[in-house]
């Protein structure tokens, strides 16, 4: 009788293993056909009406780099906030980067206004129950997205990604930054990342209020609307863009679509940096194609530096492919690159939460804020290639001698690569 319950048992573990190890079914099975060119009305239309949301114009975007000029705008604008403050972050940890924003986000709760955090429950895992416990206290409104019971284990590998920040529906920020130490500073040493963040205002504001709503009415039931929220945003600047989300729930395979349409557009340059580049065949495929059609495609990666040694083995593993085709790859060396950036024609600019790997294309809840624009596109180019004079290119010849327990780590990831 012992060996049947145990039997039972080990059906029931193996069965909620494979459950959080497989991604949403597959749809996507051929790329997009190239039809028109990033910058032609026709891409834009399909940005808006294949995909959504619409691309609104009358934006301004401040670029933020590193956390000397993240965290200093974020917190400005909290202790600023007159109607109310939306936030949602993977991580959120304990620390001197997570005391302040927990220490700004009660300030203004005692002072009355209303404050809602959605922190991820694994990505707040290092978050001590004491920052929690502080908030509740002053009235902030805290969920945690997705924590683990019984009841939720077969969902627990689909987390939010997604960094939200908005104030008063106006002021608006995400990008790749998570609430930890490590992002302070200014990239300076192996101990302070790299990486991109935007300030937003003008009509996309009240998008990303949109995508924070997504989660939040999800998890509580409520529906966080009126003018405290979703007051009249007037244009603020000159630029057209959208706050573009993706979640397995609605739909897993429309951030992956955006990317391939976009690569697929693209007919002078490809500028893409990823901190987690683990591609599937059809990313893959979108990008030889895209060097095929004469496209200079530049791919930044991290280097030494990296949180996972695993993603990087599976990622080499893909890069003979598109050395081959003449895909330019870079090894970003002065610590990690947390950045998620890609620039089309130097016209479009995507950049968010959203990694180019399984993980984040099927099975999380992502968000990007996709901006059209050419001096933008410039701008970016100019960042982008800033970074690239602190890489080193990783060629053919060093992909062909890679020693063979590389190789060896390369193939027993195969099995778990969603999960990277």
């Amino acid at each position: 009788m012992i060996w049947i319950s145990v039997g039972v048992l080990a059906c029931l573990i193996g069965t909620l293993v494979v459950l959080n190890l497989m991604t949403p079914e597959k749809k996507l099975s051929a790329l997009p056909t190239h039809r028109y060119t990033i910058n032609s009305d026709a891409y834009r239309r399909e940005m808006s009406v294949l995909l959504g949301p619409t691309v609104l114009p009358g934006n301004k975007v401040q670029v933020l780099e590193n956390g000397v000029e993240i965290f200093p705008s974020m917190l400005e604008a909290i202790a600023g906030a007159r109607t109310s403050i939306n936030f949602e972050t993977y991580i959120y940890w304990s620390g001197e980067v997570g005391q302040r924003f927990t220490d700004a986000l009660i300030e203004r709760a005692r002072a009355g206004i209303p404050v809602h955090v959605t922190v991820d429950w694994l990505g707040s895992i290092k978050m001590e129950n004491a920052l929690i416990e502080q908030m509740k206290q002053a009235g902030v409104n805290v969920q945690r997205y997705r924590p683990l019971h019984w009841y939720t284990v077969a969902r627990i590998n689909n987390r939010t990604h997604r960094k939200l920040l908005i104030v008063d529906g106006r002021i608006a920020f995400t990008g790749g930054v998570g609430i930890a130490d490590q992002w302070e500073g200014n990239a300076q040493d192996p101990d302070h990342w790299r990486d991109l963040h935007f300030r937003v205002e003008g009509p996309v504001a009240s998008q990303v209020q949109a995508a924070f709503n997504d989660n939040w009415t999800k998890m509580t039931g409520e529906i966080l609307n009126g003018e405290a929220h979703f007051d009249a945003v007037a244009p603020a600047g000159d630029l057209s863009a959208q706050l573009f989300i993706a979640s397995p729930v609605g739909g897993s395979q429309s951030m992956q679509l955006m990317y391939l349409l976009t690569i697929t557009a693209a007919v002078r340059t490809l500028d893409i940096a990823a901190a987690y580049f683990v591609p599937d065949k059809l990313l893959l495929e979108s990008l030889v194609k895209a060097r095929q059609r004469g496209v200079r495609v530049r791919l930044m990666v991290p280097g030494p530096h990296t949180d996972s040694d695993a993603v990087g083995l599976a990622s080499r593993r893909e890069w003979g492919k598109l050395l081959k085709a003449g895909v330019e790859i870079f090894e970003y060396q002065p610590t990690m690159m947390h950045s998620k950036l890609l620039v089309a024609d130097s016209y479009l600019v995507s950049v968010g939460s959203t990694n180019l790997d399984v993980r984040s294309l099927r099975l999380n809840d992502e968000a990007n804020l996709n901006v059209y624009d050419a001096a933008f596109g410039e701008e970016m180019t100019t960042i982008f290639e800033a970074d690239l004079a602190k890489s080193t290119p990783y060629t053919e010849a060093m992909w062909e001698s890679r020693p063979w327990r590389q190789k060896l780590g390369e193939k027993l990831l195969v099995p778990i690569k969603s999960q990277l």
